[in-house]
């Protein structure tokens, strides 16, 4: 295979893999240990402040949101989670006290996942120190032109995944 330089990327000529050229190389690469380090930093902040984890306060958060409630399956796949994994993650936080599941008054093979006045206080008192860490490490670091340019960024990329139906649950990782 040959490979030639064309206004700065790099493209394979014979149908072989079309290689990342400098630019496109720093961008990725800036972008993977910015997610690792952002989300690190951001994660070790709310541990810190509120005893959550991650996914604690995301749970937490898409119950507050929806009124505190919602279907086990609903709740997965708005995370982007398995069933087994929000299921195993929802009877850790259930012997916490932050949740409640229930079965499903409409149909009673289903399974709801309610926020427990805990639950609330819980997510009540993290969300301001985790809202300010988000501010610290991302938010304020940026101009209004790059946090637009963010946003944008950010929908180029998920909403042909989601129209793609790439956005299917990752495999279990015991979160």
């Amino acid at each position: 295979m040959t490979r030639q330089e064309k206004q700065g990327e790099t493209v394979a000529t014979d149908d072989g893999p079309r290689w990342l050229g400098p630019e496109e190389d720093r961008a990725w690469r800036g972008w993977r240990r910015m997610q690792l380090l952002l989300t690190a930093r951001i994660s070790a902040d709310l541990a810190a402040d509120s005893g959550l984890s991650d996914p604690d306060y995301d749970v937490l958060s898409k119950l507050s949101e929806a009124g505190g409630e919602l279907r086990v399956t609903e709740l997965a796949g708005s995370m982007l989670w398995s069933q087994s994994r929000i299921s195993h993650h929802l009877v850790r936080m259930a012997r916490r006290g932050l949740v409640t599941r229930d079965s499903c008054a409409e149909d009673r093979r289903g399974t709801v996942a309610r926020l427990t006045d805990e639950g609330r206080a819980a997510l009540e008192r993290a969300a301001p120190d985790h809202v300010a860490s988000v501010r610290r490490h991302l938010i304020d670091r940026l101009t209004p032109a790059q946090l637009a340019a963010l946003a944008e960024i950010a929908e180029a990329v998920t909403e042909p995944l989601i129209a793609d139906g790439r956005e299917q649950a990752p495999a279990d990782d015991n979160g």
